[in-house]
């Protein structure tokens, strides 16, 4: 990767104790912001720690100095560096005197996206998820200049804080061939992204840190006339997206169903449920975990499905190892649930040490999974008359490892209380005409020993 910083213009708008300080910092490509608050002393933030540049405590003096040298402050108290990706964002007291800066580096990476560079060839729009200072603009920025110059697409980019492009007239080279619009106050960031699409024909439309409810429903918009959208938000998962009003309109919204009698037995759940009100508009999300460590959920209809549900999400995981090479796992391998099972069998009992049938058990069931890779895609189970909480319960410790469905019909093993099975007899005949082999228990068993007879029976075939 090439990482482009214009540090030295960045170096020049402090005083002089602070560009002494920074020109004896020897790793520059760490530091990620500059602090200067009045009455203490100046601050450097680097990505696993935080240091004193100098001894010399800010005064008025050095605000000013370094204020006068920056661009015009917009209504969102953020300003830059002619040319420059740098941000420099203000804190002020009330009467709206700068006591305080906050100095983020902004950098050029080019070659930042070889992790999911199969994805910008497909139409479909990516939503990029991420805490504040794990890299999405800087992502967004080279995505931008791939779609533009590699994929000849044509871009425009929705800069609300001139953070993606710089602070200048003239569109920082960063971005490529993209084209840039500015939003002269963060409130119109919904009306610059319609008339984008509606004066200058773009294929492609980026946007950075999508925020309100108007922004929302403008991506929604931008998604139904066919434009691919690439936009970031702040949130870790898909799942703090769901829980975010404001947001979750983003990937299809939620709304509460109210079922039928029959449907709610035949589905095995409560009366009224949470679904999504409709498609997303990404139909692709990015959780930006780590630095070099990614979550990529190629279809979110799926994933926000699974989570209404109770289930885990099926997702795939990227990571850059030390060598540079690209590994890329996927959260549901039969390989990888085996230690999750194995302590789930043992029981959360940590003194007691378990008897020796059944560590035999446990032993001779993990065997028989190693020696058949296949065994999880062949289990469906439907789950038939447990309640809501022991259903989460085995979603969330069995996922990986048996394959759960909603309907009799695709499944080849049912799990169902003695009693219901007597008293429904169109049940019993759909059973038997679909060859399901059924698993009888009583109310008061475990279900952690329900799950063994299942797995002891399958290995033995």
């Amino acid at each position: 990767m090439i990482i482009h910083s214009d540090f030295e213009k960045l170096s020049q708008v402090f005083p002089d104790y602070i560009k002494k300080s920074l020109k004896k910092t020897t790793d520059k490509s760490r530091l990620i912001e500059i602090i200067l608050d009045l009455g203490r002393r100046p601050e450097g933030r680097f990505s696993v720690e935080s240091v004193y540049l100098s001894e010399q405590i800010v005064s008025w003096q050095d605000l000013d100095y370094t204020t006068k040298r920056l661009g015009r402050f917009s209504n969102d108290n953020r300003a830059g560096i002619e040319r420059t990706l740098h941000r420099i964002s203000c804190i002020r007291n009330r009467q709206g005197i700068i006591i305080g800066l906050t100095c983020r580096i902004g950098r050029c990476v080019v070659g930042s996206i070889d992790i999911l560079r199969d994805l910008l060839d497909s139409d479909h729009s990516l939503l990029l998820l991420g805490k504040p200072g794990v890299g999405k603009t800087t992502l967004i920025r080279e995505i931008s200049r791939v779609l533009s110059d590699d994929i000849q697409k044509r871009v425009i980019i929705i800069d609300t804080a001139n953070e993606i492009a710089g602070d200048s007239d003239i569109p920082h080279a960063g971005i490529g061939r993209a084209r840039r619009m500015q939003v002269s106050r963060t409130e119109y960031q919904h009306n610059l992204m319609i008339e984008a699409i509606e004066n200058h024909m773009p294929e492609v439309i980026v946007v950075d840190e999508i925020g309100t409810e108007f922004e929302t429903l403008a991506a929604r918009t931008i998604a139904e006339r066919g434009v691919k959208l690439v936009g970031t938000v702040h949130g870790n998962s898909l799942e703090n997206l769901v829980k975010n009003p404001t947001l979750s309109d983003l990937i299809g919204g939620i709304q509460y169903v109210t079922l039928s009698d029959e449907e709610a037995r035949r589905r095995g759940t409560q009366k009224t449920i949470l679904e999504r009100k409709f498609l997303p508009a990404f139909p692709i999300a990015i959780e930006l975990n780590k630095k070099k460590f990614w979550t990529i959920h190629e279809k979110v209809y799926e994933s926000i499905d699974r989570l209404l549900q109770g289930q885990e999400s099926k997702a795939q995981s990227r990571s850059i190892t030390k060598e540079g090479r690209l590994k890329i796992r996927y959260s549901c391998l039969a390989g990888n649930t085996i230690s999750d099972l194995k302590h789930l069998m043992k029981g959360t009992t940590q003194n007691k040490p378990p008897a020796i049938k059944k560590k035999q058990i446990i032993k001779s069931s993990l065997q028989s999974l190693k020696l058949k890779n296949e065994a999880p895609n062949k289990l469906v189970i439907y789950l038939s008359y447990l309640s809501i909480n022991k259903k989460m319960k085995v979603y969330k410790s069995l996922e990986g490892i048996f394959v759960f469905t909603k309907t009799i019909e695709t499944a080849n093993i049912i799990l169902i209380p003695k009693v219901y099975l007597n008293k429904n007899p169109n049940l019993q005949k759909r059973i038997i005409e679909n060859k399901i082999s059924v698993f009888i228990f009583n109310n008061n068993i475990k279900l952690k020993s329900l799950f063994q007879q299942i797995l002891l029976r399958y290995a033995e075939e």
